[in-house]
C-alpha cells in the first residue's frame, strides 16, 4: 500500500485479479455485470428478493437517475502521477472511500456470504458491515474479518439494546451501524411476485426456481443444509432467531414502530465506539443525529426498499450537508460507478457504502467476485481521479461538477 497511489491500485487490482478465474474477468468489466450472472445463478425468488424495491420501484430507479443527471467538468494539464485514494475515517486509514453495505440474509445468495464479503474487503482494505438480518453468527464474522462494522435493526426495549450491545461488544465489533428506517417493512410487492416471501415458505413453485439453478441449489443450499443446518436468523437479538422459514422471524423483526431518539440517548451512553444512524434523508433529523451523539450519518433510503416515492440519497445529500457539515456523511444507494462515488463526495459525502453489486459478486465467484468487484471500482475512482486533473480525494470539492450558467 505503499507509493503513489496508481502505483498501490495496481498492487490492489493485481491480488484481485489472481484469484479471479480469468473468464470471469473477461466478462465482468463493470460492476453491472455481476448482477447480469447473478440473475442467471440465482433461483428467480431470491434474485427478486435482492434486485427489487419497494411498490413502482419508483425510489429505486431514482436512486441510479440521480447520479446521470449530475455532469463532471475535468481540468487538464495537471501532473497526476502521485494519486492516492486512499481516506480516513473514525481514526483508520482505508483504502478507498467506499465500503460494503449491510445486506440481509446474504448467505442465502452465495455460501457464507457474510464471511466471504467480510474476508473480501478485509483483503481489499476498505469495510464491511455485518447486517443484523444475517444468518451467520456475529462472532464467526468478528472472528473471520476483524474490524468489520455490525449493523443492528434494533427495538425500542432497552433490555434487549443492551443485550445485544454487550454481545456485539464481546466478540469485538467497535462500530456499531443502526438503521432507523424500518419502523415497519416496506410494501416489497415485488418481492412476493418474483415468489419470494418473508418467511419464505418452500412451495412447489419455489422448489421449480432451485432446481432450474443447479449450481445454486448444490453450492450454496445444499452445502448450508449439509454443513451448518437450517439457516437462522443469527443476529437480530442477542439470543440466536428463528430459522428463516418460521413464522416466528417475521415477529422477531418487528416491534421496532417505537425506537426514537431517547433509545439513541441511551445507545450513545452505552456504546463506546463509533456510533452511525443509517437511514436520514431529512436535514432536521441529521441536525438531530448529531445533537444525540451519532458519529456519522448514511444518508439513505434504504435501497429503494422501504419509502417508495423517497428522495434520492444524492438528491438529499447537498440540504444535509449544508444543515451537518461538520458531521461525517456517507451515502448509499445507486452507487455503481468509480465517477458515482466522486459525485458523492463532491456534494459532500465523506464516504459511501454499495450493496447490491457486492452481493451479486458474491454469489457469482464467492470471495474472488468480491475482490474484484473492489478492485474494479479502485481502479474506476483511480482513473477518474486521473481524468478530473485530481491527486488525492481530498481534492474532490464541487468545483469538479458541471454548473450551468
Amino acid at each position: 500500500m505503499e507509493g503513489s497511489g496508481g502505483t498501490r491500485v495496481v498492487g490492489f487490482e493485481r491480488q484481485a485479479r489472481q484469484g479471479v478465474p480469468p473468464r470471469l474477468a473477461r466478462r465482468v468489466l463493470a460492476l453491472d455485470d455481476f448482477e447480469r450472472l447473478a440473475r442467471r445463478r440465482l433461483p428467480r425468488p431470491l434474485y427478486g428478493y435482492a434486485a427489487g424495491g419497494a411498490e413502482e420501484n419508483l425510489s429505486l430507479a431514482a436512486n441510479r437517475a440521480a447520479f446521470r443527471d449530475i455532469a463532471l467538468q475535468p481540468r487538464m494539464l495537471r501532473d497526476v502521477s502521485a494519486r492516492d485514494s486512499a481516506v480516513e475515517l473514525f481514526g483508520r486509514r482505508w483504502a478507498a472511500p467506499f465500503g460494503i453495505a449491510p445486506l440481509g440474509m446474504a448467505a442465502m445468495s452465495a455460501y457464507r456470504a457474510d464471511i466471504v464479503l467480510a474476508r473480501g474487503a478485509a483483503a481489499m482494505g476498505i469495510p464491511a458491515a455485518l447486517s443484523g438480518a444475517s444468518l451467520i453468527r456475529l462472532e464467526d464474522i468478528a472472528q473471520a474479518a476483524p474490524g468489520t462494522w455490525f449493523q443492528a435493526y434494533l427495538p425500542g426495549e432497552i433490555a434487549r439494546i443492551d443485550a445485544l450491545l454487550d454481545r456485539a461488544a464481546a466478540a469485538g465489533f467497535e462500530t456499531l451501524l443502526v438503521t432507523v428506517d424500518l419502523a415497519v417493512g416496506g410494501n416489497r410487492e415485488n418481492h412476493v411476485r418474483a415468489g419470494f416471501s418473508a418467511p419464505l415458505r418452500p412451495t412447489p413453485r419455489l422448489a421449480l426456481d432451485g432446481l432450474a439453478r443447479p449450481r445454486w441449489l448444490l453450492g450454496t443450499f445444499a452445502r448450508t443444509l449439509l454443513r451448518h443446518g437450517m439457516p437462522h436468523f443469527e443476529n437480530a437479538f442477542a439470543e440466536r432467531g428463528a430459522p428463516f422459514i418460521s413464522r416466528r422471524a417475521v415477529r422477531d423483526f418487528a416491534r421496532r414502530d417505537h425506537f426514537d431518539w431517547r433509545h439513541v440517548d441511551h445507545i450513545r451512553r452505552r456504546w463506546p465506539g463509533p456510533l452511525i444512524l443509517k437511514g436520514i434523508l431529512h436535514p432536521e433529523d441529521a441536525a438531530q443525529a448529531a445533537a444525540h451523539g451519532a458519529d456519522a450519518i448514511v444518508v439513505s433510503n434504504h435501497g429503494g426498499r422501504q419509502l417508495d416515492g423517497a428522495v434520492a440519497p444524492l438528491r438529499a445529500l447537498p440540504g444535509i450537508v449544508r444543515r451537518v457539515g461538520d458531521l461525517p456523511i456517507m451515502l448509499d444507494g445507486g452507487v455503481r460507478r468509480g465517477t458515482d462515488v466522486i459525485k458523492a463526495l463532491a456534494l459532500g459525502a465523506r464516504f459511501v457504502l454499495v450493496g447490491r453489486p457486492f452481493l451479486y459478486a458474491a454469489a457469482v465467484a464467492g470471495e474472488a467476485g468480491v475482490l474484484h468487484a473492489a478492485d474494479i471500482l479502485m481502479t474506476e475512482i483511480d482513473r477518474d481521479l486521473a481524468l478530473l486533473g485530481l491527486n488525492s480525494i481530498a481534492e474532490i470539492g464541487p468545483d469538479i461538477l458541471f454548473q450551468p450558467g
